[in-house]
């Protein structure tokens, strides 16, 4: 396990196992698909949650809105007093989008399965797919931490800001411009292919050991010291949907201890779709920075 800044921010599959009925705990599996995970079988005691519909605004591109989050919460079984632990599907990609989105609404105390669902299995820890009754409860959010959340104006404007990082954490096929989505992955939705201009590159998982558990916190800041990324800096990682940069948020913010992080929620199925903003390719860089190509009104 990673030794992270913020003890107890990471928890081991020992730890969830041992709290399976401690009722200040609630265990959530986050997935994109949970009828091939979740419902499968799952870490016993634990609710779902899935990725797109209980964690994003239906109606627009956006985080849940305050009222869908709580009734989230009250639905969980989960009230303000409540140790969440989260774990999911990729690498706990879906876990770390979880985790912000909780964080980003202030609630006290949540933690994240070291490994996740992948490390669950491989260790032949049980697994149940009898769906547990929850006592609703009645939630109420804090106002949302806009510290850890990039909007597209700030990046624009961090274009032009040399102690701002614009971490890519996209495949490199992405990050070249070569694909506009992941390999394998549909490719559509996406009006340009590219980069934000100036942005460095690490690819999400390259943090993840194979079982899907957390490198050690030397090896991982040894990764993004490497491409500039230092805690003198503001980082905003981004990715196309903001789910796979919210894996690297966690292991800046929380494992790392940087502390000017932002996720770019909007990442690049926003900017690629943007007018006015500028793209670099590896096989033709974007033209250099002047106030033709940033909207007046976010110049500073």
């Amino acid at each position: 396990m990673a030794d992270p800044a913020n003890p107890g921010v990471l928890v081991s599959t020992d730890w969830v196992e041992r709290h399976s009925e401690d009722p200040t705990v609630v265990v959530v599996e986050v997935n994109t698909d949970l009828t091939a995970g979740y419902y499968q079988g799952h870490v016993p005691g634990a609710v779902a949650w899935n990725l797109h519909e209980d964690l994003e605004d239906q109606t627009s591109r956006n985080v849940p809105g305050l009222s869908q989050f709580e009734s989230l919460m009250e639905r969980s079984g989960i009230d303000k007093h409540t140790a969440v632990v989260l774990y999911g599907d990729g690498n706990n990609r879906s876990a770390t989008w979880a985790f912000w989105i909780l964080e980003y609404y202030r609630h006290a105390d949540v933690r994240l399965m070291d490994g996740g669902r992948k490390k669950w299995i491989r260790e032949g820890r049980p697994l149940s797919t009898w769906v547990a009754a929850v006592t609703p409860t009645t939630y109420r959010a804090g106002v949302p931490d806009a510290s850890i959340r990039a909007a597209r104006d700030r990046v624009l404007t961090g274009l032009r800001d040399p102690n701002v990082i614009l971490l890519d954490t996209r495949t490199p096929e992405e990050y070249s411009g070569k694909l506009a989505s992941a390999p394998g992955t549909d490719q559509s939705g996406v009006y340009r292919k590219g980069r934000i201009p100036g942005a460095v590159h690490v690819q999400w998982d390259d943090g993840a050991a194979a079982d899907g558990s957390f490198l050690p916190t030397g090896q991982l800041a040894k990764m993004y010291r490497k491409v500039g990324a230092a805690p003198d800096r503001e980082i905003v990682p981004y990715c196309r949907l903001g789910v796979r940069a919210s894996y690297t948020w966690f292991v800046l913010k929380r494992l790392l201890g940087y502390e000017r992080v932002r996720n770019y929620d909007g990442s690049w199925t926003e900017w690629g779709n943007s007018a006015g903003v500028p793209v670099e390719t590896d096989s033709a860089a974007a033209p250099a920075q002047d106030d033709t190509h940033i909207p007046q009104e976010v110049v500073t």
